[in-house]
């Protein structure tokens, strides 16, 4: 039989009668004479405040029968009972090497001038609510929470601020409800799973000497917890786990948990193409880029007949940078898209599990980023199962040297996490943490992280030599046996098997290993190897001249709907007037700038069903005040979205202002994007600069995961930038970053001058969503031109045709025969040349080309331009970036290709070590003198 214990409560509520009359008369004392009550209760009142009881009311004070020696005796075994739920981890069995001391000072009786036989005069009834048939009086109850608090598993959760949390989970220890109780059979397949397991390293091990793995080994058990995760997930009927994880024990969760046939394990490593091995029955799918990746950055989807799928997320060696990738396909995965409004979430179609180094988790700062968001509205996911895969090393590091916490799982406890501590040798204390954690996560919406405490059997890799640096601990590990090795004589002891039929298990897995590979062997010469070559169909790009107009009729109900709201909702005032201004392109009275464009696109790509996800710092309103997506009323404060309202829509609309945060959420809209591939995920930078922060995932994912996982995205990045004087931080967007890593139409990057060429951008992004000429979208977006006139649009403009690479100027290039240099510009750049020629007049020795589309760069058509000016001697860059940043470099290969003899200059910045001058007046001189020598004759 097992009873709760008390939760974690006022420590009043133990008392009642005459007991609590003694303490109601000895606070009765403290509040004026405080040294002449026992310290201990006195540092409870301080504490604590007034004895209440447990349903909030002050307690009313009762005579006193119990002499107060012998209540002090009660409170200090209180005292105790609540170090051992408090301290118990640092006691704990938790670090299978034994090479860490356990620390029982804080659970000592003395401590407490306590001796046994206090304890054993003391009721349990005083410190436990249902007391078990084992437990007789106060010691029993201390050697009880003893045993549940220092075991295999350890427990940290005082930190928690809400109390059904705490209570919860104190009730699930000693309540006994955490541990497993195993039959036979489910031993003897426990040890069957360990054997294949560490049978699976050890194969590799002998057959493809040196041979890099990043080998499970040291925490075998790992599969265990995640075999337990996905059984109550099977159960609960969840559709989907998505795990993110490093290199370490990646392919034994492949082979394992996502069923990855074993021949193609051996094959990658024998060097033969895997996909002829892939199960017929379609279970498992996986992908691959024609350039490829190391085998332990693959992932695969298991798709089984239990109606739950099983994701591993591609990732690259950065550690812990795949973490909010999986959020984020988490959070599409639990969302239905395909209505007006706000997109439905259920929390319980899909969660994550994210498996971080013991390193790496306290030393990377993507860990916090992601933590950071999981309960904000825009991010969180119903919580994610955190591992930490605890090595006890990083790398030749040990952990006195890798961070200044006792715990690598500490940063989880700023962010109110529960935290388990499990010793990896003991299987069954595995599976009780997994249980426990999925339960946790499944009730209370949050995130749970579990410290798997185990150890690395070989080196960093299986090549290094760990006796070279860490001699101490190898010389440990040599000689301790494996997951496997403990429970097999566990179950011997037990007399559950012989250790015969324990070896025989061993050699029954090996056999399968080698039939497995024996059969990789004979096709290996039937097998074709897939080419490097970039693929045709990626070559291709987009189609060309997508049409992308909206009919006017269209576009101006829309915009009368945007422009509708409720009887009872008031926008403030000042903005109402602005708004209201988008009212007169539809009269022919101005131009729609920017903005305006932005949400009319916004409106009918939702119309033609693809939602839209538009997250970033200040989104909502913009960072330059220009965007307004979501009102908020004057008086209440109420939120209001047009486009939730505009008739048609078949698809969701959401725009999510973001933590301060660049690395977590560009990693999360990926993902987003990765799992919903007709969603169109904006991120947009408070200033270009900003996605500084995040420059991995544009290397590792957003400009490659094509080429390197076969893995498609059509996410949108929006970078504000422009020179306008106000110094380096926030001028440049540093598109030479994006550029350098343009390669086999990998994405798109845009400067753009036009917000109709905006309009259409959007709308053929969102054509190809979920198509072969899907890709990455980078727009170098502006700040002082969203309102300017030269950059507004025409309804016109958008009613027709489609986005334009590359725009000519007005009123220049009108006489081809005098135009003596052609110059070339991009964004704002353009704007200012573009006001300065106005209608041309005077400039007939020049013709302006702006070229909104650098990469796939239009060379095509610029080279049709220039063919129709033969007389034109130079070709001339106009940039404000310096030379060495900027589109130039990129741009010169290009256009030498082009010129066919015409000289080709630049104008611009000289080569600088800052993108731009820290002041204003020096930004305006040096501005003018760009103009002047471009426009010169």
């Amino acid at each position: 039989m097992s009873n709760n214990v008390g939760s974690h409560r006022s420590p009043y509520s133990v008392f009642s009668g005459p007991n609590l009359g003694y303490v109601m008369e000895m606070y009765e004392k403290f509040k004026t004479s405080p040294e002449a009550v026992d310290p201990q209760l006195a540092e409870m009142f301080k504490t604590y405040g007034a004895p209440v009881m447990e349903n909030g009311d002050v307690a009313v004070s009762a005579s006193a029968s119990i002499p107060s020696g012998d209540f002090s005796k009660a409170l200090a075994a209180y005292a105790l009972i609540e170090a051992i739920r408090t301290h118990g981890h640092l006691a704990a069995d938790i670090y299978p090497l034994k090479d860490h001391p356990r620390d029982a000072s804080r659970l000592e009786l003395a401590k407490y001038g306590l001796t046994e036989n206090d304890l054993r005069a003391l009721p349990a009834s005083l410190f436990l609510k249902n007391v078990p048939a084992t437990v007789e009086n106060g010691l029993d109850a201390v050697n009880y929470l003893k045993d549940l608090y220092t075991g295999k598993i350890a427990y940290e959760f005082a930190h928690i601020v809400d109390d059904e949390e705490r209570n919860w989970i104190q009730s699930k220890i000693e309540n006994n409800e955490v541990a497993v109780n195993l039959s036979n059979d489910e031993k003897k397949e426990l040890l069957e799973r360990l054997t294949k397991i560490e049978g699976f390293e050890k194969f590799i091990h002998r057959t493809f000497v040196g041979a890099k793995r990043f080998s499970i080994e040291g925490l075998d058990t790992l599969v265990v917890f995640l075999d337990e995760l996905m059984r109550k997930s099977e159960e609960a009927k969840t559709k989907k786990v998505l795990i993110g994880m490093a290199h370490r024990g990646r392919l034994n969760v492949l082979t394992h948990i996502l069923n990855k046939p074993y021949e193609m394990m051996f094959a990658e490593f024998a060097g033969v193409p895997s996909l002829e091995f892939l199960p017929e029955d379609g279970s498992v799918e996986t992908s691959r880029g024609w350039f490829g990746d190391v085998k332990y950055h693959l992932g695969a989807l298991y798709k089984g007949k239990s109606g739950t799928e099983r994701f591993l997320a591609y990732n690259p060696s950065h550690l812990e940078v795949v973490n909010p990738v999986v959020a984020g396909q988490t959070r599409a995965a639990q969302e239905n898209t395909d209505h007006p409004g706000m997109p439905e979430q259920d929390m319980n179609a899909a969660y994550g599990v994210m498996i971080h180094g013991d390193a790496a988790f306290p030393g990377q700062g993507i860990v916090p980023e992601t933590f950071n968001y999981s309960r904000v509205r825009g991010y969180r996911t119903g919580g994610t199962v955190h591992v930490i895969a605890n090595n006890t090393i990083g790398f030749t590091t040990e952990s006195y040297d890798s961070r200044s916490t006792l715990y690598a799982s500490d940063p989880a406890k700023g962010f109110e996490v529960p935290v388990l501590h499990v010793n990896a040798d003991h299987p069954e204390a595995v599976i009780a943490a997994a249980a426990l954690a999925f339960e946790y996560r499944q009730k209370f919406e949050k995130d749970v992280l579990i410290d798997l405490i185990g150890y690395r059997r070989y080196g960093h890799n299986e090549m290094d030599e760990p006796l070279v640096t860490n001699p101490m601990m190898y010389h440990v590990i040599h000689k301790h046996p494996t997951a496997r090795q403990l429970y097999g004589a566990e179950l011997v002891e037990a007399n559950l098997m012989t250790k015969e039929a324990v070896d025989k298990m061993d050699a029954d897995v090996y056999a399968v290993m080698q039939a497995a590979y024996d059969n990789v062997k004979n096709h290996s010469a039937d097998v074709k190897k897939p080419s490097n070559a970039t693929p045709e169909s990626v070559l291709a790009g987009m189609p060309r001249d997508v049409e992308t107009g909206v009919q006017e009729e269209r576009l101006q109900r829309m915009n009368e709907e945007l422009l509708t709201y409720p009887d009872n909702f008031t926008v403030f005032s000042k903005l109402d007037r602005i708004l209201k201004r988008r009212e007169e392109p539809f009269k022919g009275k101005s131009k729609v700038d920017w903005a305006h464009a932005e949400q009319l696109a916004f409106g009918s790509i939702i119309q033609d069903g693809n939602p839209i996800r538009l997250t970033g710092q200040d989104v909502q309103r913009g960072t330059f005040a220009h965007r307004h997506l979501v009102l908020h009323d004057e008086k209440t404060g109420e939120e209001f979205v047009p486009l939730h309202h505009i008739s048609g829509a078949n698809a969701s609309f959401v725009a999510y202002n973001s933590p301060l945060t660049e690395f977590a959420v560009v990693g999360y809209e990926f993902g987003y994007n990765l799992e919903k591939d007709k969603a169109l995920s904006i991120w947009e930078a408070q200033y270009g600069d900003f996605a500084n922060m995040a420059q991995v995932m544009f290397d590792q994912f957003v400009s490659s995961s094509y080429s390197k996982w076969g893995q498609q995205s059509g996410l949108v990045i929006l970078l504000p930038h422009a020179y306008e004087g106000q110094g380096p931080e926030h001028s440049s967007a540093r598109l030479e970053r994006y550029l350098q890593l343009c390669a086999e139409n990998n994405w798109t990057v845009a400067n753009l001058s036009s917000a109709a060429n905006y309009f259409h951008i959007l709308r053929r992004q969102a054509k190809m969503l979920g198509t072969e000429a899907e890709r990455p979208l980078v727009i170098v977006s502006p700040k002082s031109l969203l309102r300017h006139p030269l950059v507004g649009a025409e309804v016109s403009d958008l009613s027709d045709g489609h986005f334009k690479t590359v725009l000519e100027q007005p009123g220049t290039g009108m006489k081809p025969e005098k135009v003596k240099k052609i110059l070339f510009a991009s964004g704002k750049m353009a704007i200012d040349l573009a006001e300065q020629v106005k209608d041309g007049e005077g400039f007939d020795h020049l013709h302006i080309v702006r070229v909104e589309q650098l990469y796939p760069f239009p060379a095509e058509k610029i080279a049709e331009i220039v063919a129709r000016f033969p007389k034109a001697k130079e070709l001339v860059w106009v940039q404000e970036e310096p030379k060495n940043m900027g589109s130039w470099s990129f741009a010169y290969p290009y256009l030498q290709e082009i010129a066919e003899g015409k000289a080709i200059s630049y104008v611009g910045r000289i080569h600088r070590a800052s993108p731009s001058e820290g002041d204003g007046e020096s930004h305006k001189k040096e501005q003018n003198r760009i103009i002047e020598e471009a426009l010169k004759k």
